[in-house]
C-alpha cells in the first residue's frame, strides 16, 4: 500500500511539473520597462548574480516599471546596458542638463563593496565658488583647463539662470572634470568642492558647442567576478539561449535556469522533457517558491 501511494505522488509531481503552469509569478523577468535584463543583472531577490542584488533591482509599479541602481547615496534609473563592453548608464534624479538645470541636494556615489565602477563620463561641477583651478579631490586638482570651451557651451543653456547666473555666465563657476574620481567615502561630494550642481555628459557625438545634442548620464562599467564569468560560460547562455533566467537558489546561491512555464532547472529549458533532470528539479521548484514569496 505505501509502495503504491509513494509511486502515485511521484507520478502526481511528475504530471504537475512537466505541465505548463502559467499561474507561477516568478520574481524574475527578461526585461524592466524597456530594457532588457540579463545575468549577471536581475529583477528581484534570486535572479541574476547573487553579487549584483540588493544593487540592481526592478521597481514594483507595474505600470512605470524602472530598473535601478541603488547605493548609500540613492537610487538611479538605469537608461541603458551594453553587455558588450560590461557598461550601464544612470540618470541621477538630480543630474542637471541643458534643457534641465538644478541644485543638488545630496551627492552621488557608489559603494566600495559593489562591482561598478565609474566609466568615462565627462562631469561638469557648476555654480562653484571661483576660482575653480583651486579645486582638489583627494589633493589632486580636478579641472581639466583644456577643456574649458565645454563650459562656455553650457553656459549658453537657458536653464543656467536655475543657478542665479546669468546666460553666457563666466567660465570661473565651472569645471570640467574628467576623467571623474570619487573621493575616500566613494562620492562626488559638490559640497566639500564647493559647486552647487553637476551635469555628466556621456557622449558628444559630433556637437562640442550645441550641449542640446549632448547625450547625458553617467556611465558606470561592472565587473561579474570569477564565479560570474564560470556561471555565464558553462551555464547561463544556455540557459538564456532556451528561453530561460538565469538566477540563483535560496540560501544556497547554486544556479537555477528560471523558464517561462514556472519550472526552474539546474541546465536550461530545453531539458523539461526529460523526466531525469525533471525529478531533480522538484527541490528547485519548492525553492522558487520561497524566492516568489
Amino acid at each position: 500500500m505505501g509502495s503504491s501511494l509513494s509511486l502515485f505522488t511521484l507520478l502526481f509531481f511528475l504530471l504537475l511539473i512537466s505541465c505548463p503552469t502559467s499561474s507561477l509569478d516568478s520574481p524574475c523577468h527578461s526585461t524592466c520597462g524597456s530594457i532588457q535584463v540579463k545575468y549577471p543583472f536581475g529583477t528581484g531577490n534570486g535572479c541574476g548574480s547573487s553579487r549584483f542584488h540588493p544593487y540592481i533591482t526592478c521597481s514594483p509599479d507595474k505600470d512605470q516599471e524602472q530598473l535601478l541602481l541603488t547605493t548609500h547615496t540613492g537610487s538611479y534609473p538605469i537608461t541603458s546596458i551594453s553587455y558588450t563592453t560590461s557598461t550601464l548608464t544612470i540618470t541621477p534624479p538630480y543630474m542637471s542638463t541643458c534643457t534641465s538645470m538644478q541644485p543638488s541636494p545630496t551627492n552621488l556615489g557608489l559603494d566600495w563593496a559593489s562591482p561598478f565602477q565609474l566609466g568615462p563620463s565627462t562631469f561638469l561641477l557648476l555654480s562653484c565658488k571661483p576660482p575653480t583651478s583651486s579645486l582638489t579631490v583627494n589633493s589632486y586638482p580636478v579641472c581639466d583647463a583644456s577643456s574649458s570651451h565645454l563650459c562656455a557651451s553650457f553656459h549658453s543653456c537657458p536653464s543656467i539662470t536655475s543657478f542665479g547666473l546669468p546666460l553666457f555666465a563666466p567660465i570661473d563657476t565651472c569645471c570640467v572634470y574628467a576623467p571623474a574620481n570619487f573621493n575616500g567615502k566613494g562620492e562626488l561630494d559638490l559640497k566639500g568642492l564647493k559647486c552647487d550642481g553637476y551635469a555628466s555628459v556621456v557622449s558628444f557625438a559630433d556637437y562640442p558647442t550645441e550641449p542640446a545634442r549632448w547625450v547625458y548620464g553617467v556611465e558606470l562599467k561592472y565587473s561579474g567576478g570569477a564565479f560570474d564569468e564560470y556561471y555565464m560560460d558553462n551555464k547561463c547562455t544556455s540557459c538564456e539561449t532556451s528561453g530561460g533566467v538565469c538566477g540563483y537558489s535560496i540560501p544556497s546561491e547554486s544556479f537555477v535556469c528560471l523558464c517561462n512555464n514556472g519550472v526552474n532547472t539546474t541546465t536550461d529549458c530545453y531539458n523539461l522533457n526529460n523526466n531525469d533532470q525533471i525529478l531533480a528539479n522538484i527541490n528547485w521548484d519548492s525553492a522558487s517558491s520561497r524566492i516568489s514569496k
